[in-house]
């Protein structure tokens, strides 16, 4: 996908997510964020949309120390300003991605053919998970995501998220593999699951568990939220409560 397309998603799930948070009311639970309610979903969409937006807009070169996730929602706005600033933090980052040069220099932490294009993936994508679980949260069936986008979210998770701390795998060391196929699009995937790592690559090799479904879903699935519909699974359909047990993408 080009810059512009991950801006466009950023700007459409952005005001989706702030939409479905305000029709649940900050006290509703969000199902797939255990011990989160709709408060403290808010509280972290509005810190690293802004968190973003300073380093694009900024042109920040070198990393900013951080604080931790119970920092980030204990120093949250308070309740009747919440929603408001949300909005604006997710404001200002569309304007600081949409303003910002192609050779933007900044620091990154995903692999990504130039900062700007690795900014704009990363909160295309951060934006859309959650904004599904604003969604659940509201009650509503989340919003299907574009196939384009869902199978370049596949693409970021197995190979810029994992990619950050996997080693080769060594003969023998893998526990399973699982191929991975997006329904009607010429997408697939295979996952080794390591002892301590996950290491992904494109293509389908001999796998231990094949998972099939929509491009939307198979999106949903690898970032254990539900389904639209259920995937097909064809061999040890254990190795999907495995993949839901160990991995974990998670702010630090």
């Amino acid at each position: 996908m080009e810059v512009g397309g991950y801006i466009s998603a950023l700007e459409r799930d952005g005001t989706r997510l702030i939409e479905a948070a305000r029709s649940a009311g900050l006290d509703a639970d969000v199902p797939t964020c255990p011990g989160w309610r709709v408060r403290e979903l808010l509280a972290h969409v509005n810190y690293v949309h802004r968190w973003a937006a300073a380093y694009v807009a900024g042109g920040l070169t070198a990393m900013v120390p951080e604080p931790d996730e119970a920092e980030i929602l204990s120093g949250a706005p308070p309740d009747d300003e919440l929603l408001g600033s949300a909005e604006e933090g997710h404001a200002a980052l569309v304007r600081a991605l949409t303003l910002a040069p192609l050779d933007l220099d900044c620091w990154t932490f995903l692999p990504a053919p130039s900062p700007l294009a690795m900014w704009a993936r990363r909160q295309a994508h951060e934006t859309a998970v959650h904004r599904v679980d604003a969604e659940l949260a509201a009650g509503w069936p989340p919003h299907p995501l574009d196939p384009r986008l869902a199978v370049d979210g596949v693409d970021e998770l197995l190979l810029a998220f994992f990619a950050r701390s996997a080693g080769p795998v060594e003969g023998g060391a893998a526990l399973a593999s699982i191929g991975l196929e997006a329904r009607g699009l010429a997408e697939r995937w295979t996952v080794q699951l390591t002892k301590d790592d996950v290491h992904a690559e494109r293509g389908m090799d001999a796998c231990d568990l094949l998972i099939r479904a929509g491009a939307s879903d198979l999106y949903l699935l690898l970032w254990n939220r539900p389904t639209l519909e259920e995937p097909e699974l064809l061999g040890d359909a254990a190795l999907l409560d495995l993949w839901r047990e160990r991995v974990r993408v998670t702010w630090q």
